[in-house]
């Protein structure tokens, strides 16, 4: 079996001498450390790193690690989390028609791409409730409209409470989430079909074929309170040529959209991703 680690990711005010005192921590109490990575935004004046160490051998017991570490990033004024491998986080995906990012998360679970639990999905409409049965998770559909949004959000918030869920995957879930949801859970992961800052909101690839393009993108991010501009997590983009209609740009896009939405889910469960502002460093 894999030793269980622990991850801390830390973001503060750069200054000399930052590695020397996380890495000191973990040596210090007898812990091994197996992955170390950091990046310096100089604009900023921000230390971003990501470190990795092994539990077996280390000489503070999980409870304790949060406020040893504490006693050092404080005087710092340092962000950080800490997370450990051997807890398994909840997923919820949320859909409404289209099955391809579902599919594509439901097939790279069950071949162990990525730990997690999956034991709900949330839906607008009722179309995907037999592939939730199929696959034995819990399918609750919440219909929402302009009228009952704020009632079906209390709704939505209670059941990710009842399912003690870590984290919200849209995976091509056609609604806007408010302001107030996004407040009290802030831990939402939505998949857009082009290459933000280009083409926000409905319809990006009718767009894109009007002002003809030569490339087409998906973008997966976390979301915000502002449409479609949250921090980024992954991009990626395919040629398309004046031969391609819409349904052509649809297909290829979707394509990406299973990939971008896959590696941002698996990077994010990894503890790979550091948010700072509305930007986000993603550690290899």
């Amino acid at each position: 079996m894999t030793s269980p680690t622990a991850t801390l990711l830390i973001s503060c005010p750069d200054q000399q001498g930052l590695v020397a005192k996380f890495a000191n921590f973990i040596y210090a109490n007898g812990g091994n450390i197996i992955h170390a990575d950091q990046h310096t935004d100089f604009a900023a004046g921000l230390f971003l790193t990501r470190l990795e160490w092994q539990l077996t051998g280390f000489n503070l017991p999980q409870e304790f690690i949060a406020p040893a570490f504490n006693a050092i990033a404080q005087p710092l004024n340092a962000k950080w989390e800490l997370h450990f491998s051997d807890t398994v986080p909840r997923i919820a995906i949320w859909v409404s028609k289209q099955d391809h990012c579902l599919f594509d998360l439901i097939w790279r679970h069950r071949a162990k791409e990525f730990t997690a639990e999956i034991p709900l999905m949330i839906s607008n409409h009722l179309q995907l409730q037999e592939v939730a049965e199929q696959f034995g998770i819990d399918y609750h559909h919440v219909p929402v409209n302009k009228d009952n949004k704020l009632e079906q959000e209390a709704k939505q918030l209670e059941l990710l409470q009842q399912y003690k869920i870590n984290l919200v995957v849209l995976a091509k879930y056609m609604q806007i989430l408010s302001a107030d949801f996004i407040a009290k859970f802030p831990q939402v992961i939505n998949i857009h079909h082009s290459f933000l800052p280009a083409f926000v909101g409905a319809n990006p690839y009718h767009k894109a074929f009007e002002r003809g393009v030569k490339i087409i993108g998906a973008t997966a991010h976390y979301v915000t309170s502002d449409l479609d501009a949250g921090p980024i997590i992954e991009q990626d983009v395919v040629r398309v040529s004046h031969r391609d209609e819409v349904e052509d740009l649809i297909r290829k896009g979707k394509d990406l959209e299973r990939v971008v939405l896959a590696r941002a889910v698996r990077s994010h469960l990894q503890n790979r991703v550091l948010v700072y502002g509305n930007r986000t460093v993603v550690f290899e």
